[in-house]
């Protein structure tokens, strides 16, 4: 990446973690933007246009939320979601990047990675699961991943979810306070946390080694989830109407079936707190 772009970068530390969205303003705006993205969705898949939204970001961060939200309204059939694990004893014995060529998108389609190939040098580099040597070739294996993809059309984005350690160590008691979510915060996890630090600094060399106007990573302050979630669904929208061009279908005023399924959606809700 050039210089130019990495100069872009904060520091995460100085990233504002305080950036806010109501609960109700981010009801109201969901309707809307499922709508259009689903819109966007169909056009892409129309016209051949591929698309890569990778999700990155600290435990607890609000990954799986931000993927359910997108993925709500949209056409099953338009998109695939690839959680990503560590790679399998047969998948070892090719270039580690072989089982993620296995999962580019067809033409038109719209894939999603929880978790990505950036686990080599995030886990696999803090954990020291593999030599230096191959974390540090792995900056430039990924450039030339993205840039052939996006050569041929694709769109990618990358969004690294930012959330404090107190934040992440917050989140982590009060999932362990319900009995029937417990079972998601594990002692891997918490060992995570405890290398916080470490994993910052991981992944500040990451943002700086591997953003490209191509593949562009963004920052969301994932403090409040409803501004976490309306920024990944503004920045997607935006790419896909820059990608589709004149093909982007026509934003039309909110019509008002949309728009009373907002209104409805938030008083339903509401009935449900004050029953609760």
């Amino acid at each position: 990446p050039s210089e130019l772009r990495c100069n872009l970068f904060t520091v995460l530390e100085n990233i504002n973690l305080n950036k806010k969205l109501s609960r109700e303003d981010y009801k109201r705006a969901l309707p809307l933007l499922q709508q259009r993205l689903y819109d966007l969705e169909k056009a892409c898949w129309d016209n051949g246009n591929p698309t890569i939204i990778v999700f990155e970001g600290w435990d607890a961060a609000g990954k799986g939320k931000a993927i359910a939200a997108l993925t709500q309204r949209l056409d099953p059939r338009g998109f695939r979601l690839h959680p990503i694990v560590p790679p399998r004893t047969y998948e070892q014995q090719h270039p580690w990047l072989w089982r993620f060529w296995l999962k580019v998108p067809n033409r038109g389609e719209m894939l999603i990675f929880d978790h990505s190939w950036y686990g080599r040098v995030l886990e696999e580099r803090v954990e020291e699961t593999i030599p230096e040597k191959l974390w540090r070739q792995a900056y430039r294996d990924i450039v030339d991943f993205e840039r052939v993809l996006a050569d041929d059309g694709t769109t990618i984005l990358k969004f690294f979810l930012h959330i404090s350690k107190k934040e992440q160590k917050r989140r982590f008691r009060a999932i362990e306070a319900n009995p029937l979510e417990a079972w998601r915060v594990t002692r891997e996890d918490w060992a995570r946390h405890k290398r916080y630090d470490d994993y910052l600094a991981a992944t500040e060399e990451m943002l700086e080694q591997t953003d490209s106007e191509y593949a562009p990573w963004v920052i969301v302050e994932a403090t409040s989830g409803s501004h976490a979630r309306k920024k990944i669904f503004e920045t997607i929208i935006a790419a896909m109407e820059k990608r589709l061009g004149p093909q982007a279908p026509p934003r039309s005023e909110a019509d008002q079936s949309t728009v009373r399924d907002a209104d409805l959606r938030a008083v339903m809700e509401s009935l449900e707190e004050a029953v609760v």
